[in-house]
């Protein structure tokens, strides 16, 4: 019996297991508390305890002196163990971390060095620091933010110069990141986009003058010249025609391009333990439901069943290079951790699997990719500086300020780079981050405009000019154009969650991710090779669409007819292509590449727009005297005052909205890219009806789809439920194995803690804890992690007792320095926030979304009643969403 179990047998009378045997029975819940976040450990000080003692309280009330001591770690001659080494004392997770401590340089090269893939940025801790998220957990923003306070308190309390200097650098890290994630945004994006036109090119031929120039570059006066070579001028097939050899190189090189991408997609594979599965969500695709382990006859699980629960649950698995990303980003900024999803390795696979998917040709784009790889260059830059290295909460500020410079060199759109950022995937965006944000975006801006990459002198993809005013009469066109576009954006929805639910379920399409991959590429080369209008880039198509017929400049796609007669066959060209462009975008979208959705829709829109457009122009010619039309079909060329133009836009950003569900930002984007203050409006008006059309048929967005069919545990802060309920529905009843019951004494073996630890574990609730009651009342509350990090500091963890509070105590010990390791009372939140269990559900929504904690305490009559999860939260409102049907 060790020093510790003596002294708290003698003061009961027994030892402190049996103290333990006899605390009340609990009831048991399905939901636990998460871990609490950044801040740095103190020494314990043995100060006279506060809590209130009576004939049931043994807290070292009797007179003597007394000394809570082991061996310390140094004694021993035993290092202590960081919290990378779990495992060794039978946690269910491995080692992952790595050595941070240095200086600035060494943090410098540690930003490019590659993480794993179970790791975002986290080193190892030494011994007084932090312990870091774990996979699939939320960051609790309240201790980020109080970690934060004591940071810059300790900082400013120098009033040497040193100390000064110090404050002045710690505050413009912000700016400094911010400049460099806009400089480093903008260069990459540079490199995607020089890079990806010569091999878009290569499908049909090259340059003589040089392999890696591109048509646009050989060619600048527009048509073919003799430095551009086909492939049929260099490979001869006996009896072949020169057609058929050009297309068959084609659809070779789409399905080779494609495919390619899709081997390095598949390379940033993560696979997540079935111990890091959110237990409280059931709608993951990826992998199976658990049943849960039988328990013991006291209500607890040995550890040898909670490993084989774990070996033989499925995993999760995701590729973090894959799709556009924008959906994982918006649940990153919100709190949610997903390892590797923004580390070194995954910007280098994403850009360079992003060249080729676009030059590919499928119906995808590169705009959404980019929020994410600025968001990645934002996290590997946070690692220069541990102001934002070590705080979660910190490092989200430069991630909103990355993800709005993404869209600023994405659409040449600083303003509604910012925007973006504030509409859509920013979830706490103080007055601070927008100024950051600001600056970001206009240096990414400038650094684009100083690169040049598409040879324009401009920073917009394309810009368009349109020299006529829109009449009055078209007003009703527009609000047409905008419903079609936010019910066609509102139908991709749909046939995307169909698509997935049924083809994508095939055995052999769900394990093998390629084989779909090359059969969407093959399909699209076979399809869009003999349409001039599929067959071209997206963003030159889109630019195409929405450009103005001008008689003085050639036309080169045949889409501006010169008198009425033309007008039927350009429209049936049109909607060839707006059906295979439809249906390619829908089965495109969700392929294992780096894909975006922002310009496939608006081209698919624009094909819808131009169409209405020309009709809307035949009408004006039809009837040329009507008196609604005016002069508007007085022109003796045949042509009106119909800019279809202008009709293709508006649908594009319609279409967009609908699938986005963007507003304000996407007419902001319309601006930029045109230039024009008349035409503001008709874009505004056109988005609205489009978003409201869009939210009728279906209510969710894109992003909200991919965050359901991945069960990330997203809590949506823009669309409040309407709540009628109290937090008792949601509360789960208390089990006796996920409290830490002091009533007896405030020593608990530590075997126990380790037990109660695992089966928090087995529920896949690592970022869970335990609440710490004494006489049913809440004194207390420890994380998991932090459970974690002190029991295997412990030396004998199976004879070592643990010290859950603090509590008075009389240490004739010579060394004060000395931190007992078996003192756990100051990894305890000793006021863990707590409501009572008849608050209405509105409070506790704005508690989880205003405050951003992870989890909420609940009492009743002042006692403990459970603990409610913020996923345990968010499956809530995902059932009262699927009740009223808009899931």
């Amino acid at each position: 019996m060790t020093a510790r179990q003596k002294t708290w047998s003698g003061r009961s009378g027994r030892t402190a297991a049996e103290d333990l045997s006899m605390t009340p029975a609990l009831r048991s819940a399905d939901s636990s508390e998460p871990p609490s976040p950044t801040f740095v450990r103190t020494n314990l000080t043995r100060t006279q305890s506060n809590i209130s003692t009576d004939e049931r309280t043994p807290l070292l009330q009797s007179a003597g002196r007394s000394r809570i001591r082991i061996q310390s770690a140094l004694e021993s001659g035993k290092a202590r163990l960081s919290r990378g080494h779990s495992f060794n004392n039978g946690s269910l997770r491995s080692s992952r971390h790595h050595s941070r401590a240095g200086s600035w340089g060494q943090r410098l090269v540690t930003a490019l060095t590659p993480s794993e893939s179970m790791r975002e940025s986290k080193g190892s801790i030494p011994g007084d620091d932090r312990v870091w998220y774990d996979q699939f957990t939320s960051t609790d923003w309240v201790q980020d933010s109080i970690a934060d306070a004591h940071r810059v308190k300790a900082l400013r309390s120098r009033t040497d110069i040193r100390g000064r200097i110090l404050a002045f650098f710690d505050g413009t890290q912000g700016w400094l990141l911010s400049a460099l994630v806009g400089f480093l945004t903008a260069t990459i994006a540079y490199l995607v986009d020089v890079s990806e036109a010569p091999v878009f090119d290569w499908k049909e031929g090259y340059c003589s003058t040089g392999f890696f120039i591109s048509e646009k570059l050989c060619c600048p006066e527009g048509d073919r010249c003799p430095a551009w070579e086909s492939w049929s001028n260099f490979i001869k097939i006996p009896h072949v025609s020169e057609q058929v050899v050009e297309f068959a190189i084609f659809v070779c090189l789409v399905v080779a391009f494609s495919t390619v991408s899709c081997l390095l997609t598949l390379t940033t594979k993560t696979v997540v333990p079935s111990t890091y599965h959110m237990s409280t969500l059931d709608e993951n695709l990826a992998a199976l439901a658990r049943q849960p382990a039988e328990t013991q006859d006291d209500g607890t699980a040995s550890p040898r069943q909670m490993i084989d629960e774990s070996e033989s649950s499925p995993p999760m698995i995701y590729y973090s290079a894959a799709g556009s990303g924008v959906a994982e980003v918006r649940v990153i900024l919100s709190g949610f951790v997903l390892h590797g999803f923004l580390g070194v390795k995954t910007l280098v696979i994403k850009t360079a699997a992003l060249i080729l998917s676009v030059a590919s040709g499928l119906s995808l784009g590169k705009e959404g990719p980019f929020v994410h790889i600025a968001t990645c260059v934002g996290n590997i830059a946070c690692r220069l500086f541990s102001k934002y290295d070590k705080n979660d909460g910190k490092r989200r500020e430069v991630l909103s300020a990355a993800a709005a410079a993404g869209v600023t060199v994405a659409f040449g759109a600083p303003i509604g780079g910012v925007l973006f950022c504030l509409e859509e995937v920013a979830y706490f965006f103080p007055a601070k981050t927008l100024f950051r944000t600001f600056f970001a975006c206009i240096t990414a801006a400038l650094t684009l405009k100083f690169l040049n990459p598409y040879g324009t002198n401009k920073i917009v993809i394309f810009e368009v000019r349109y020299l006529t005013d829109w009449e009055f009469f078209e007003i009703g066109a527009f609000i047409l154009v905008g419903m079609l576009g936010g019910a066609a954006g509102a139908v991709f929805i749909k046939a995307s969650r169909s698509w997935a639910r049924s083809f994508r379920k095939i055995n052999v399409i769900k394990q093998y991710p390629l084989v779909e991959v090359m059969l969407v590429a093959l399909l699209t080369g076979l399809v869009s090779y003999w349409n001039p209008l599929t067959k071209m880039p997206v963003a030159k198509l889109l630019f195409n669409l929405a450009s103005p017929c001008d008689p003085k400049k050639p036309d080169e796609m045949n889409l501006c007819p010169s008198d009425i007669d033309e007008i039927f066959p350009v429209v049936s060209k049109l909607a060839v292509a707006f059906l295979i462009k439809g249906i390619l975008t829908i089965i495109t979208f969700g392929i294992k590449v780096p894909a975006g959705i922002y310009v496939p829709s608006m081209v698919v829109g624009g094909l819808g727009g131009r169409i209405i457009g020309h009709l809307v122009q035949w009408l004006v010619l039809r009837f040329p005297t009507s008196p609604v039309f005016g002069n508007c079909a007085a022109y003796v060329t045949g042509r009106s005052c119909i800019t279809p133009g202008v009709y293709a836009l508006i649908a594009a950003g319609s279409t967009m909205c609908g699938v986005t569900r963007l507003s304000v930002t996407l007419a902001i984007i319309l601006f930029e890219l045109t230039g024009s203050l008349d035409y503001v409006l008709p874009f505004s008006l056109a988005i609205l009806v489009a978003k409201w059309t869009a939210d009728l048929i279906e209510p969710l967005s894109i992003y909200d789809l991919l965050t359901n069919l991945n069960s990330y545990p997203f809590l949506n802060n823009k669309h409040k439920p309407v709540f009628t309920s109290t937090l008792a529905d949601i509360v789960p009843r208390v089990r006796r194995e996920r409290v830490i019951d002091i009533s007896n004494s405030p020593l608990v073996p530590a075997s126990t803690l380790r037990q109660k630890l695992e089966i928090l574990h087995r529920a896949g609730e690592v970022d869970g804890g335990l609440p710490i009651i004494r006489d049913e009342v809440l004194v207390g509350l420890i994380s998991a992690p932090d459970l974690e990090f002190s029991l295997d500091n412990l030396q004998d963890e199976a004879d070592s007792l643990c010290l859950m509070t603090k509590v008075a105590i009389i240490d004739d010990s010579d060394n004060e320095g000395f931190i007992d390791p078996t003192d756990f009372s100051t990894y305890v939140n000793q006021a863990p926030l707590a409501l009572d269990i008849r608050s209405p559900m509105d409070l506790v929504y704005e508690c989880f979304v205003k405050l951003g904690l992870r989890y909420v305490c609940v009492t009743k009559d002042g006692r403990y009643a459970g603990l409610t999860h913020k996923k345990t939260f968010v499956k809530y409102m995902r059932e009262l969403e699927e009740k009223e049907g808009h899931i």
